[in-house]
């Protein structure tokens, strides 16, 4: 009734192999050789859940055996979330071991190009019509990889993976063309053809640009980047606002000091006490002060030069976008270059950035807007993944503009808010990522819809 296999770095070649000797109703699917020394999985129960849902893919959460330098053993639970229509990720974790419907693998591995070396696992889950989450510890595997969450999020922008991405930007392609939620670049808007709705003059705003910097209790780099701001030499009127969300170690007092001696600087203290990071953003938008472009900066890092913001609105009037997306370095505390180094996001295209960008994380940084974008369609009130959000909503109808040279020193060091995540904190901001995918897919089903009755009329 039951095949186990081990499909470690498995090709679409072999998938397809496989499924052609399972002659069982169902397959559990080991991901590492070394999973399940420590012990058997709860097979019973995958079959038992698997015949309840009728699903076609299950997994579940699990016991994560570590071993120390030293050799000491611990074991601590690892739960897993849900899997949302919209989870399109390819490093989604569903754990190491995975249960599917032999019938379904069967006919996906069928439909699946032969020729996929790296992503043939990642086709396979997205082609599963049901996948059921058991929040039930089924199973013990050892512990792999002991990283730190802010030494992980950056594996799918290493360099070095470039070729896998590309791989898998064409499999989550298909797969948006298959479920209707693809969206044609050629129906992006410019800025220009976008403008009239906006309502945007640039008469309107005090300065051209604003540096946006949210920031909490970051008495030890917030005075380093507002530094860095104010130092930029433009040939255009700027300033700087620096939204200061209750600082209680030093934070408010520094730029106070800091905003006394530079007017220029906009210290801001907002009246609420309950603003997420988005709602830092939205307030500081809606300031008076706030000029026609609203450039990110966070209070931990730097820019790259004195000419960043020069380039920035520059490139705006070039490429005539609503968004506009640079490149970073990462950095030590000292500024030291670290790996995986340069993080320029050069899988977007212009063809089909929106569209790959409902896959990867984030879209890089600094992220700069037209300020009446903002106002227009708001971030969401919350501290994690209000960038990644506003970025999908604009690339749904506006074009997001690119550069790929270094423009900021992206510093990671153990104050990083997400330098040691735990597993639940990190379930809960890929958990709420995903939910934005799945909102966004939705939207832009509907968008599809409309659009195909517009031109039938």
């Amino acid at each position: 009734m039951l095949r186990d296999w081990n499909l470690q770095f498995c090709r679409a070649s072999a998938l397809e192999a496989i499924s052609t000797a399972v002659s069982e109703d169902y397959m559990l699917v080991d991901f590492r050789t070394d999973a399940r020394e420590c012990g058997p999985v709860n097979t019973d129960r995958f079959i038992s859940v698997a015949q309840d849902t009728g699903a076609d893919m299950l997994y579940s959460d699990y016991r994560e055996k570590i071993i120390d330098a030293d050799g000491r053993e611990t074991v601590r639970c690892h739960p897993l979330i849900d899997c949302q229509k919209g989870a399109l990720r390819d490093d989604f974790d569903f754990g190491p071991v995975l249960f599917f419907r032999a019938s379904s693998f069967r006919k996906a591995a069928s439909k699946m190009p032969l020729d996929w070396k790296y992503g043939a696992m990642y086709a396979m889950r997205l082609a599963m019509k049901k996948i059921v989450h058991i929040n039930e510890f089924l199973y013990t595997a050892v512990a792999v990889d002991l990283r730190k969450s802010g030494e992980k999020q950056f594996d799918y922008v290493d360099p070095k993976n470039r070729e896998v991405q590309a791989e898998m930007e064409k499999i989550c392609t298909a797969h948006l063309k298959r479920t209707g939620a693809y969206l044609n670049h050629e129906n992006c808007k410019t800025y220009s053809e976008a403008r009239v709705s906006f309502q945007d003059n640039a008469d309107m705003y005090p300065v051209t640009a604003s540096v946006i910097i949210p920031v909490y209790n970051r008495a030890g780099t917030v005075a380093d980047a507002v530094k860095s701001a104010l130092s930029q030499k433009c040939s255009f009127r700027f300033n700087v606002i620096a939204v200061d969300n209750h600082s209680s170690d030093g934070t408010s007092e520094i730029l106070s000091s800091l905003a006394a001696a530079d007017s220029r600087l906009v210290h801001l203290v907002p009246e609420r006490t309950d603003l997420g990071i988005g709602g830092c953003w939205n307030l500081a938008a809606d300031h008076e002060a706030c000029g026609e472009f609203a450039v990110q900066l966070d209070s931990d890092d730097i820019y790259s030069s004195d000419d960043v913001l020069e380039r920035i609105v520059e490139e705006f009037g070039k490429q005539d976008c609503a968004m506009l997306v640079g490149s970073y370095q990462m950095t030590d505390f000292a500024l030291n270059p670290i790996p995986p180094g340069v993080i320029d996001h050069r899988e977007w295209t212009d063809e089909n950035g929106a569209n790959n960008a409902l896959r990867v994380n984030g879209l890089g940084a600094p992220r700069a807007f037209r300020t009446a974008v903002i106002r227009h369609l708001r971030f969401p009130d919350v501290s994690y993944g209000e960038d990644y959000a506003m970025g999908l909503r604009i690339s749904r109808e506006y074009k997001i503009g690119r550069i790929y040279d270094v423009l900021y020193c992206c510093r990671r060091w153990e104050g990083n808010s997400d330098a040691a995540l735990s597993i639940e904190k990190s379930n809960a901001n890929n958990f709420y990522k995903d939910r934005l995918r799945t909102w966004e897919m939705k939207a832009r089903k509907r968008l599809n819809k409309a659009m195909k009755k517009g031109r039938a009329k």
